[in-house]
């Protein structure tokens, strides 16, 4: 009898560390959140974070803004997504593809003039745009990226539009201007600060942080999408991207944060 009674507490306690093991399963969840290339490193940054403080986890997928836009309405099942944009985030709600109300400024974009040479750009750099030496500027198609739009109004801020018209080589986005500059195609280039101050590969070179006053801000807005309305993970993420514990790592890879 007492070798039955043994037995049957083994059980019991068993089938209590399972509903243990479930319930705390239930808890934590995984939101599916679509992250815009530019961001990728500072979001898988942020995902041990995010994992630290709330016991949730992240599964990350990264491409352009459009293309996963495109994923998007095509019923791709993301939670969340973190756009290049503002305008990508706001077209989701208009949509009704994503919760209302939910839309947030997650990280602003910063301009740089950026060298790969180490000794090309000084403290002035307008006096660099206007050397008359220089043979090209590479700049993103402003009609296509935000980074192009901030690099037009910069220049235009700076009276250097017309002046650089025959010098200016476009790129069809910001990655595809900082290989420009990287490989020496163009000497220098107006491209985004995180793809030149990334804590896991800085590009080292010489730069000058363009002005904030001289450009519109380039917003990144993230929103969470009608997929992820009832997943808590998806919406602890949203609250996490307000705390100060995002906001040290989204600086780091050298974003502002929304005030």
């Amino acid at each position: 009898m007492r070798l039955t009674l043994s037995r049957l507490s083994l059980v019991a306690v068993l089938v209590a560390l399972a509903w243990l093991a479930a319930a705390a399963g239930a808890r934590a969840g995984t939101a599916l959140v679509a992250v815009a290339a530019n961001f990728a490193d500072a979001a898988r940054a942020l995902r041990p974070a995010f994992r630290d403080a709330t016991g949730h986890d992240l599964e990350i997928t990264t491409g352009s803004t459009g293309k996963l836009y495109a994923q998007i309405v095509a019923g791709a099942p993301f939670d969340v997504m973190l756009s290049a944009d503002a305008a990508t985030p706001a077209r989701l709600l208009a949509e009704g593809r994503a919760v209302a109300g939910s839309g947030v400024t997650y990280a602003v974009g910063r301009l740089t003039l950026w060298s790969a040479d180490p000794a090309r750009i000084g403290a002035d750099g307008r006096a660099v745009l206007a050397d008359p030496d220089l043979r090209f500027v590479a700049i993103a198609n402003p009609d296509l990226a935000p980074y192009g739009a901030a690099a037009r109004a910069a220049l235009h801020a700076l009276d250097l539009w017309d002046a650089l018209q025959p010098k200016i080589v476009m790129g069809q986005n910001i990655g595809q201007t900082h290989a420009m500059v990287a490989t020496g195609a163009a000497e220098v280039g107006l491209v985004a600060l995180s793809a030149v101050r990334n804590p896991p590969a800085d590009a080292g070179g010489s730069r000058w942080d363009v002005p904030a006053a001289l450009y519109p801000p380039i917003r990144q807005d993230a929103v969470l999408l009608a997929h992820g309305a009832d997943n808590p993970a998806a919406r602890m993420f949203m609250d996490f991207l307000r705390s100060p514990e995002a906001a040290a790592v989204i600086a780091r890879f050298g974003y502002d944060t929304a005030e």
